[in-house]
């Protein structure tokens, strides 16, 4: 697919926003939905609906088939060694909490350290934090540098402190805020050197690369729907076998049991259930494999050209308004690379960026204001709020003109 074939199958692009057409610049947070999509959430809302795995009747088989069919088209997508090594769950927020309950009941005690970045989205950070007060354990940063990238050197140095080493590395692909994308292949080498299991939360991600776990060798790869065109309330936990299996439920219901007793106990369903409990989302699941194959039919080299031109010329306009600091820049940095998605985070001097951002809207351009759920990041930045701007595949460069002859009237009219 093209540029003009893939926005038409995107039927949000075609309204107006306050009488002036839609500029969708919040991909990052949340996605359009194609056509193919909808068509089939819309089927099963209206019909092909049936709870799974439970009974043999016909919707039920329907929906069975199309819940699993999604997870073989999603192992395959992300080259799992494995289709039970893909847990659906509601998004990256719940995969990461289900880790750390379930990886952290198995594995962390009292004193024991997991190390985070200060690239990390709330969502990254909260659930360790939590973890640490159930346990006592000890929550490690890995510092940005004034660049905003981060150091391996450093890494080294807290991974080999006297000692055990942590018991988990928890880190981004992409930030949501920089939009640079670590070399997390060689991050994840450096700490499997010292033993030490990697997490990467690909909720950005999965958008804008083409991601091979057993590849990277990541240990956990987590990642949500709605930010990859498929429906909100969706999203994987991939993980090795040797780790799941030894890891314990996050919750208790049906579909995670081989047998319940009330005298005996209950035996654990084998993977993937074991941490799937309950009624699944499996119509959004559905989606997801669905959004999954519409990212799979897309023409590699078109979306990769697509997206330099965008970074290239985004700057290239960015760095045309006075007072403007645009934070994360691509570029070698320790020897490694770091390249930059179309996401572009930045302050303007004189004009707040929630302000700038209603003005924005105003004029029908949709982008993200405030903390960006990186409060410690963007402090970090030594600021207290910036304005994101984030494109998907279906964005182009006349929309990023008009977006930055709109961006020079907000400033204009706010200093």
């Amino acid at each position: 697919m093209n540029e003009p074939d893939i926005r038409a199958v995107f039927p949000a692009l075609e309204q107006k926003v306050y009488g002036k057409p839609l500029v969708y610049l919040d991909n990052a947070a949340t996605a359009q939905k194609p056509e193919k999509v909808i068509a089939l959430l819309d089927e099963m809302n209206s019909g092909v609906n049936g709870n799974i795995h439970r009974a043999v009747h016909f919707l039920s088989v329907q929906c069975t088939e199309r819940y699993e069919q999604a997870r073989r088209v999603i192992k395959k997508y992300i080259n799992a060694a494995h289709e039970h090594e893909i847990i659906f769950t509601s998004g990256t927020t719940a995969s990461v909490n289900l880790l750390a309950y379930s990886f952290g009941q198995r594995y962390i005690r009292k004193g024991d350290r997991i190390v985070v970045t200060t690239q990390e989205h709330h969502s990254n950070i909260v659930p360790w934090q939590l973890l640490c007060e159930r346990t006592g354990a000890v929550l490690e940063v890995w510092d940005i540098d004034d660049s905003g990238v981060l150091d391996p050197k450093k890494l080294e140095v807290i991974l080999d402190k006297s000692g055990p080493a942590p018991k988990l590395l928890a880190m981004a692909h992409i930030s949501n805020v920089l939009g640079l994308v670590n070399p997390v292949r060689d991050i994840i080498r450096i700490a499997h050197h010292y033993k030490v299991p990697v997490m990467i939360d690909g909720a950005q991600g999965i958008v804008h690369r083409r991601v091979d776990v057993q590849d990277l060798d990541a240990d956990f790869y987590v990642f949500s729907g709605h930010k990859l065109y498929g429906p909100t309330g969706t999203g994987v936990l991939y993980g090795k076998e040797k780790y799941l299996e030894e890891m314990g439920p996050w919750q208790g219901g049906g579909d995670m049991i081989a047998s319940v007793s009330l005298t005996n106990g209950t035996k654990y369903a084998p993977l993937p259930m074991k941490f799937e409990a309950g009624t699944a989302n499996f119509i959004g699941a559905a989606a997801l494999g669905a959004a999954v194959e519409f990212m799979d039919s897309m023409d590699e080299l078109w979306l990769k050209e697509h997206e330099e031109t965008l970074v290239s010329e985004t700057v290239k306009k960015l760095s045309e308004i006075e007072g403007l600091t645009l934070y994360g820049t691509a570029g070698t940095y320790y020897g490694l690379s770091w390249e930059k998605i179309p996401l572009f985070s930045f302050s303007v001097e004189g004009a707040h960026p929630n302000d700038m951002a209603l003005l924005l809207d105003k004029m029908g351009i949709a982008v993200r204001s405030g903390q960006l759920c990186a409060e410690p990041l963007v402090e970090r930045l030594g600021q207290t709020a910036l304005l994101r701007i984030s494109f998907g595949v279906y964005n182009t460069l006349e929309e990023l003109d008009y977006f930055a002859a709109c961006l020079r009237k907000a400033v204009a009219m706010l200093r």
